[in-house]
């Protein structure tokens, strides 16, 4: 049995995935305005980040680095998430879809949203007391455009919030993803507050 708190190691289920680092890399810069619908000018987005040392969630305030799961990024136009400098991060995908919903609903513009990409990293899953989880991956490198990805939601696979929204730049991936692990497929854009809701916990 894995120690949750050690995320991205220890021994379970290796699913290998090639790491293409330098196109990672290149569409981790091309991300773009992905709120709402996605598309905007990715040339002009920022790049997406590692996840540094004691980050915490924006949402529940966990330390993201310590838990297993999808990781996002958002970063806002002229506003600061939570009182710090952009990106807003959390450690799960579904609130930081949550996160969106309720500051577009403010009206703060997202210029980049970014999360997991799981057709790139060499993910684990792994039992810990009684559940299945889905190791944590925080590197720049990782990190693709919201819109980029089709995502499982709701299968059997735990992040650190519970159930959550995986997400694979390759469809066939999160087709095989599916198929052994339940839930649904959707599109960046078919993620929808109701969708949120229904997750967590």
């Amino acid at each position: 049995m894995c120690n949750r708190r050690h995320a991205d190691g220890g021994p379970g289920l290796r699913r290998r995935r090639v790491l293409f680092a330098g196109a990672a890399v290149g569409a981790a810069a091309l991300s773009g305005c992905l709120g709402g619908g996605g598309g905007g000018d990715r040339a002009s987005a920022p790049p997406a980040e590692t996840i540094p040392e004691g980050a915490t969630c924006e949402v529940c305030g966990m330390n993201i680095r310590q838990n297993p799961g999808p990781s996002a990024e958002i970063f806002y136009r002229d506003q600061r998430p939570n009182d710090h400098e952009n990106p807003a991060r959390f450690d799960s995908t579904w609130e930081a879809y949550q996160y969106e919903f309720e500051k577009d609903d403010a009206g703060w513009e997202d210029v980049a949203f970014y999360v997991t990409d799981h057709s790139a990293v060499d993910y684990r899953t792994f039992e810990d007391g009684g559940d299945t989880f889905i190791s944590r991956h925080y590197e720049a490198s990782t990190f693709v455009p919201a819109a980029d990805v089709t995502y499982v939601v709701d299968s059997e696979v735990k992040g650190a919030m519970g159930r959550d929204l995986v997400g694979f730049t390759e469809e066939a991936d999160a087709e095989s993803f599916r198929s052994e692990w339940g839930g649904s497929l959707a599109t960046h854009d078919e993620v929808t507050p109701e969708v949120v809701a229904g997750l967590g916990r």
